[in-house]
């Protein structure tokens, strides 16, 4: 599985936007904590709350997944993407989207800005389910990771589907169920079937690689990808007849499951690695990782409490410990790559060039990951507590990790070929 092909990498334009905005979305993250301070220790549904979250969830999660998703499957599945300005048209539909939804969240204004918000998501969900859709439909190797893909791009469409009918619901109510409890829906849909998805698939690929791993044991990732799928189907239709209770858990385990059966296949890899040193971008994922099942283990608490600490705390786990880890670590495997490829890829075997890691700073690297360790360790206590003060300081610690991480995307996206 460690086969790549290079030469099916689409054009600067496609993917470089969603890194440098993704980068972007994530110091307004850093800055709006700390305006919002003690306000984090609230219920999760708060203008502000949504605001941040929102931020988090689009602008840095889906934007650079996205931008990370176009480099990859056109390279994995060995087909160039079907629409190249189709798949741009998704980066300007989500940064716009995303940017009228923070600011409707934020100073609550509920309307038709904030539907607007939601629609242009939502079409940008839509395109890219075509978009991925279109390019891997006639391949017909690797085909769990096209599941992964596949579905997770199906439930991404599910997710701001549902979230477009929430924001109409704020401004003139129709739902019969109640909106707390959708939103619920809405957020675990996003959370298990877009970014655990994607995840797992595009893990299932590059871990390996980077590993330089190999293993047999595919069949652990198909056993994951009906195991995720049955546990969120099953979650939704409780979730919709019933209020989310400790009935829920038993779908929660059953994604559990998933998980752990495409870590089988991953610790096979990590055992049969050639590379025996893990560098800082795998030490991010596996700190990632250890947050994903931190955050299967506030689950119990989570479920018997409607906000609170322990909602919190699972939020943190989940958005900073979770998904933050692992695109601040693999942000520096993929990106350097992609500007390696487009300035080096005719003269590899012919003149003495850069190796794809010479074109970050090591050292801001560094920094970026024991600043990402402080952030969340003194974040995630200061939430479990509700200490005002050490939030403060966890906040500007994330603005501390959010400027050296920007800094160094920069460095590598304004690389210039000396050669």
């Amino acid at each position: 599985m460690a086969n790549i092909s290079i030469h099916k990498a689409p054009e600067q334009y496609v993917v470089l936007p969603f890194f440098i905005t993704s980068g972007i979305f994530f110091l307004i993250f850093t800055v709006l904590i700390v305006i919002t301070g003690g306000g984090l220790f609230g219920h999760h549904f708060q203008p502000k709350v949504l605001a941040i979250v929102h931020s988090l969830a689009l602008g840095w999660g889906t934007m650079v997944i996205y931008g990370a998703a176009y480099q990859l499957v056109p390279v994995i599945f060995e087909r160039p993407l079907s629409s190249s300005r189709l798949a741009f048209s998704t980066y300007i539909l989500l940064t716009l989207g995303t940017c009228l939804l923070i600011y409707s969240f934020w100073h609550f204004k509920i309307g038709l800005l904030m539907c607007l918000g939601g629609l242009l998501i939502t079409f940008s969900s839509y395109l890219y389910f075509y978009t991925l859709w279109m390019t891997t439909k006639d391949v017909e190797h690797l085909f769990e990771l096209r599941l992964y893909f596949t579905l997770s791009a199906f439930w991404l469409c599910f997710t701001t589907t549902l979230g477009l009918l929430l924001a109409i619901n704020l401004f003139h109510g129709f739902l019969t169920k109640s909106h707390l409890d959708i939103l619920k829906l809405h957020a675990h849909v996003g959370i298990v079937g877009w970014f655990l998805q994607l995840i797992l698939g595009a893990g299932a690929k590059m871990l390996p690689m980077f590993l330089l791993g190999r293993s047999a044991k595919t069949k652990w990732l198909y056993v994951s990808i009906i195991l995720i799928n049955l546990g969120l189907v099953l979650f939704l239709l409780d979730g919709y007849t019933h209020p989310v209770g400790l009935r829920s858990l038993i779908f929660g385990v059953i994604v559990l499951l998933g998980v752990i059966c495409w870590a089988v296949f991953v610790v096979d890899c990590y055992i049969h690695r050639a590379r025996n040193i893990l560098d800082i971008p795998m030490k991010h994922s596996f700190i990632s990782f250890l947050s994903l099942l931190f955050a299967f283990f506030t689950l119990p608490m989570v479920v018997q409490q409607q906000f609170g600490s322990w909602v919190n705390l699972y939020f943190v786990w989940l958005f900073l410990g979770w998904i933050t880890g692992l695109i601040l670590g693999m942000t520096f495997k993929t990106l350097p790559f992609m500007i390696w490829n487009w300035h080096y890829k005719g003269l590899n075997g012919t003149k003495k060039i850069p190796m794809p890691k010479e074109l970050y700073s090591q050292r801001l690297l560094s920094i970026q990951y024991y600043l990402y360790l402080l952030a969340l360790f003194v974040m995630a206590i200061a939430v479990a507590f509700k200490f005002k003060r050490l939030l403060y300081c966890a906040a500007w610690t994330w603005v501390a990790l959010a400027v050296v991480y920007v800094l160094n995307i920069v460095k590598v996206v304004f690389h210039r070929r000396t050669l």
